[in-house]
């Protein structure tokens, strides 16, 4: 059996996603791979599949018992054989796992890295021929990661002591560069396939409120999407318990999580959500990694987070079946306190705390840009999108007006200017404003000429003001605990009256719709028919099968074994288990309705194993001396797509000549600006270069930049 045929059998998918085939085949080939996916990108699939197909047992360190769990469940539902060692087993159970795993009974076994170096379990070590050692959420090694744990540094130790060195891949959802590098260290990975398969979420809407009244938008939400399950994240434990009362009292299911809470509480009021009993969370980030619930159709944040990673880890949560989903901060100046107050209390390090404010700026920024909110996450990560607008986010998205502000603006700049560079937004807000503050007459900031001329305009007014231009770069901050409004070269420019400068007028908020279901009674007949299985095997309704599965069959209404197997997440053990009471319910649902379903169209695994992805195919015409255009005309692609195929085989290892892509002109004239705004984004480069320099020639550069480094 091979990586497809297994992929076919007991998941019951047609086709691999994006990076898994190359994954599992580098594993397969006993090379280490670190693989960066993004949260539902499927990365357990990564080292289970190879697990099935390798001998002895796969070692998988997993950071959360809740996790481990599921995972277990979920893989002996498929059939497939599995088990943890975790502190919720007894002595005398853990010895009974121990001696099976011997014995031969499991393919894969989770444990938690406190575990690692306990007698029991080295001396199981030895007993055992370990193939592979999977460390999942692999970011937790590094001290710059968001969720760092202690207690994953001693992984290197573990595996060193073996008696033979297994294959390791280390799998993790969002890491920058810095954390990439630090994991491959630590774990000294040896020659690994490095792959990062991007960190963009398609399935998931993003979307960014400012100046509403949280607890009214967060009760009118509710009121909109009464069947959805969804997480409510809180800075501090008392909001949480703010939020979650106000909610209960409005007549919603909701349970609260946060760390001063039992062991027990947590516990049960996971198990109520993880099991559909309520379908809100309203928590800290206490609730955090391992919350492995696919259905979770939105999350919203109370307050912002302390970084994007945070954000992008927890907002991921969200979709994790693939379906769309919604993403929503509710920003208030008040958050920024918050969070700045936690660094100074919880980091000592100088070099951590100016590199935790800097996040936290960049945070900020998302918070009132007007660019697209998913381009401004994907560049934080270093990914270059090829195109500027994602037209799935509310910036995107938002037919507001735009307002010309541009003489704000340069009253603004103008300020700045005048007190030296040496304040902050505050400070420059009172002048404006005209205050009679104490320090603005000590520091006499009331004899400037910027004094009082936005007066009509209240403070908070113009504080927003002054982050939306530091957002898109007309303005910056420094960094540190007191960060002072500096002037860009866009500042000048504002200045001189070469660039306007709009904002959005804001209008009533316009909620966004996800698509409506096919046979929508039927779907709810097929949840009750899980949650019933669901309670009788005593594990969550998503591990019999998940809402897309349930989907597909509302959309196609499968009446045979055959067409049951077709659908997307029904393996042979699926069928075997359940195949048949949902076929009996789907055809008396037909017989009562009279619906009629399309056939859905199939490929066999065969096929499948023998499939080209488009980029490959692109890089087979490249490798014969085809130029892009000429790539471009042979498969009626854009350039913009044959360049992105290109950058694609150039992140997986490719030799890609980018030197004969790139003009040598264009290149030095973008290059001496990116020397100047940095490359981070793209409109900043093209907004100082001639208009004959298009988004696409600054993308070949930036990409012979990242790329092009040993030609």
């Amino acid at each position: 059996m091979n990586q497809w045929e297994v992929l076919h059998k007991y998941y019951g998918f047609e086709n691999f996603r994006k990076g898994q085939a190359e994954l599992i085949e580098s594993i397969l080939n006993k090379r280490d791979v670190l693989g960066i996916m993004p949260t539902s990108g499927g990365k357990s699939i990564c080292y289970q599949i190879p697990a099935l197909l390798l001998e002895g047992i796969t070692l998988v360190i997993s950071p959360l018992i809740s996790l481990m769990k599921d995972q277990v469940d979920g893989l002996n539902e498929l059939g497939i054989p599995a088990t943890f060692i975790n502190s919720t087993l007894s002595i005398v159970e853990q010895e009974k796992r121990i001696y099976e795993a011997v014995q031969g009974m499991y393919k894969l076994l989770y444990i938690a890295p406190e575990r690692l170096n306990s007698l029991l379990f080295l001396n199981f070590t030895k007993k055992v021929k370990i193939s592979l050692v999977a460390v999942d959420e692999a970011h937790c090694i590094s001290q710059w990661g968001h969720d760092f744990r202690p207690s994953y540094r001693e992984i290197p130790n573990f595996i060193a002591n073996l008696n033979y060195r297994p294959i390791i891949g280390a799998f993790t959802a969002t890491a920058t560069d810095e954390i990439i590098d630090d994991i491959s260290n630590i774990l000294k990975l040896d020659n690994p396939l490095k792959l990062i398969t991007g960190f963009d979420r398609a399935n998931l809407y993003l979307q960014v409120e400012k100046s509403v009244d949280k607890k009214s938008f967060i009760l009118n939400y509710l009121k909109k999407n009464p069947d959805d399950s969804g997480i409510i994240y809180c800075a501090t434990r008392k909001e949480v318990e703010s939020i979650g009362n106000l909610l209960n009292d409005s007549g919603f299911k909701v349970g609260i999580y946060h760390a001063g809470m039992t062991n027990e509480e947590r516990k049960r009021t996971q198990d109520e959500f993880l099991y559909d009993k309520i379908l809100i969370m309203v928590a800290t980030n206490a609730f955090g990694m391992g919350i492995d619930k696919s259905n979770v159709r939105f999350v919203i944040h109370h307050n912002m987070p302390k970084n994007i990673e945070a954000y992008y880890q927890e907002a991921g949560r969200a979709g994790r079946d693939g379906e769309k989903s919604e993403c929503i901060l509710l920003f208030s100046p008040q958050d920024v306190i918050k969070q700045k107050y936690l660094i100074e209390q919880s980091i000592s390090s100088p070099k951590r705390k100016e590199i935790a404010y800097s996040n936290l700026q960049y945070m900020v920024d998302y918070c009132h840009t007007r660019d697209c909110l998913r381009l401004r996450i994907l560049n934080y990560f270093g990914e270059v999108p090829i195109n500027e607008k994602c037209n799935y986010c509310s910036n995107c998205l938002d037919e507001r007006d735009l307002e010309d502000i541009s003489i704000e603006a340069q009253k603004i700049i103008s300020c700045v200017y005048r007190m030296e560079q040496r304040f902050g937004i505050t400070m420059v807000a009172k002048v404006l404003r005209g205050s009679m503050d104490k320090r603005i007459l000590e520091f006499k900031l009331d004899k400037l000429s910027t004094y009082g001329i936005m007066k009509e305009y209240t403070e908070k007014d113009i504080k927003e003001t002054i982050l939306l231009l530091i957002a898109d770069g007309y303005l910056q901050l420094t960094e540190g605990k007191y960060p002072v409004v500096q002037l860009t070269a866009n500042s000048v420019e504002v200045l001189r009256g070469k660039k306007k400068v709009f904002k959005r007028v804001e209008v009533e908020d316009k909620q966004f719709r996800r698509d409506l279901l096919v046979h929508e009674e039927l779907f709810r007949e097929l949840k009750g028919i899980r949650m019933e299985i669901a309670m009788r095997k005593m594990v969550p309704p998503y591990i019999i099968f998940a809402d897309y599965t349930l989907k597909e069959m509302c959309m196609y209404l499968p009446e045979t074994r055959e067409e049951m197997l077709m659908i997307k997440g029904v393996g042979n053990k699926k069928y075997e288990s359940y195949g048949e009471v949902f076929i009996d319910a789907i055809q008396k649902y037909k017989e009562r309705t009279g619906s009629i379903a399309p056939k859905k169209n199939y490929k066999s695994i065969e096929d499948n194993s023998n499939m080209v992805k488009s980029h490959e195919i692109t890089y087979n015409l490249y490798s014969v001396g085809k130029s892009p255009i000429q790539i471009a005309e042979d498969r009626q692609l854009t350039l913009d797509t044959v360049i992105n195929h290109l950058a694609i085989c150039s992140k997986e290892g490719k030799d890609v000549d980018w030197s004969n892509i790139v003009d040598k002109e264009i290149e030095k004239q973008v290059l001496s600006v990116v020397d100047e705004v940095g490359s981070r984004y793209l409109k900043p480069i093209k907004e100082r270069l001639p208009d004959n320099i298009s988004y696409l020639d600054i993308k070949k550069v930036l990409c012979k930049m990242i790329y092009g480094k040993h030609q």
